[in-house]
């Protein structure tokens, strides 16, 4: 269900205060100045778990978060924003960019910053858990620009500004299958784009290249840590350190992606029809006991008994 607030029917004594406690409970705390006479905003959401689809239409104003706001809400969640109209300067990390009409910047909420809307500006804001994030793209590449003159960006950006202005209309049944598709296009779009990034590293880069590929083939069996370091242009040894720090190596990462994707696929009620044994070979595995064991060992449940819950009335 879509959720708006708006301040321009309330007397500008009003709006400002108004506008950061709204604000704050749809994003994070943050402090906020702007004058009164010149702010008006316009604020939708609309819950897509485990996304948050905003859009935020606000004159002139200045947006800080501290390491003090970040201690009191625990917020840690990444925000990706999609610029549709008007400019803003955009600073974390001791670094600064211009957001303009076309960028899509990732931004991290567990991280001070500083956002100075130099106009009035629209802006599609998709609110991301950071798991969900860091299983795609790496942390140390969270804070990125991208511009839509990149097919993928573009796509992704025309793909998240027509599901949030329609998500209120779309059945129960599909809403997550379209999450899924949102963040694997976000993924896609920082994996293929040249973009500009805040704290970025060549390890960063490299270990993107290598989730990208990872997930490029997935559903093929014959994928061995060794195409998937091949096809991101490093070698095996280095593959496997880039995922150490997740407590992964290349294979087990391997695992780990397909496993997740069997489980989408089992708790998604479209796809209820779907032999078990089709989802697992659909992801990769080619021999369905061993399958059943890994999902047992990873999720402490069978196959079966998942999709069993998940398709229960009341059922998560």
């Amino acid at each position: 269900m879509t959720i708006a607030f708006s301040t321009e029917a309330l007397p500008q004594r009003d709006r400002i205060p108004y506008w950061v406690d709204v604000a704050s409970k749809a994003y994070f705390d943050h402090g906020f100045s702007a004058k009164p006479a010149n702010f008006v905003g316009h604020l939708s959401t609309d819950q897509l778990d485990p996304l948050l689809l905003s859009r935020c239409d606000c004159g002139p104003c200045e947006v800080t978060r501290t390491r003090r706001d970040i201690a009191h809400d625990g917020i840690d969640d990444l925000i990706l924003c999609i610029r549709l109209a008007g400019r803003s300067t955009f600073s974390q990390a001791d670094r600064e960019v211009v957001v303009e009409p076309g960028t899509l910047l990732l931004q991290d909420a567990g991280r001070p910053m500083k956002v100075d809307f130099l106009e009035q500006t629209a802006s599609i804001f998709v609110t991301i858990p950071r798991r969900l994030v860091l299983a795609r793209i790496d942390n140390a590449a969270a804070t990125r620009t991208l511009s839509t003159s990149l097919p993928t960006a573009a796509v992704a950006a025309e793909f998240l500004a027509t599901l949030t202005s329609r998500v209120h209309a779309v059945e129960p049944a599909v809403r997550g299958r379209l999450a899924g598709h949102a963040l694997d296009l976000i993924a896609l779009a920082f994996a293929t784009g040249e973009g500009a990034s805040i704290g970025s590293t060549p390890r960063s880069t490299a270990l993107l290249r290598l989730k990208s590929a990872i997930e490029a083939r997935l559903s093929d069996p014959s994928l061995k840590p060794a195409d998937a370091a091949d096809a991101a242009g490093i070698s095996v040894r280095y593959a496997n350190d880039l995922l150490s720090r997740e407590n992964f190596s290349v294979e087990r990462y391997i695992l780990h992606r397909r496993l997740e994707r069997c489980r989408r696929a089992l708790e998604d009620p479209l796809q209820a029809h779907r032999m078990i044994g089709e989802i697992a070979f659909g992801w990769g595995f080619s021999d369905l006991s061993h399958f059943t064991r890994r999902f047992r060992s990873a999720f402490g449940m069978t196959p079966s008994d998942c999709r069993r819950r998940a398709l229960a009335p009341g059922g998560s």
